[in-house]
């Protein structure tokens, strides 16, 4: 009976379908540390993360600086140059920012000489 059924026949599987690995083959690493970068959204309420891992993540965090992306440095070091970057002529905001740190530049060099 089993030799007419065409469900089990060996051309309809390949070789690599199933197969168990041995435990040398198996990558011993911490088990935190596995997944994906940025598999888990911290702020996601249905991530099935342990708490120990929740709370591991956030002490991980809180170590680590925040990170600065280019345009937010850019603005402290010259407050008109991501509009200009960009083809724009900054805004009168940006203008007023650049003369005001442009004088206490000044008044900290007259100050630092005397």
């Amino acid at each position: 009976m089993s030799g007419t059924s065409s469900v089990g026949q060996s051309s309809v599987y390949e070789a690599g379908d199933q197969r168990n690995y041995k435990d040398s083959e198996i990558n011993q690493a911490d088990r935190y540390q596995e997944g994906k970068e940025n598999s888990h959204n911290s702020l996601d309420s249905k991530d099935e993360r342990s708490i120990a891992n929740r709370l591991a993540n956030e002490e991980k965090r809180s170590n680590e600086p925040e990170p600065i992306s280019k345009e937010a440095a850019e603005s402290q070091k010259d407050p008109t140059l991501p509009a200009r970057n960009h083809g724009n002529e900054p805004s009168k905001g940006a203008k007023i920012d650049a003369e005001i740190q442009a004088e206490e530049e000044e008044y900290l060099r007259k100050k630092g000489k005397k």
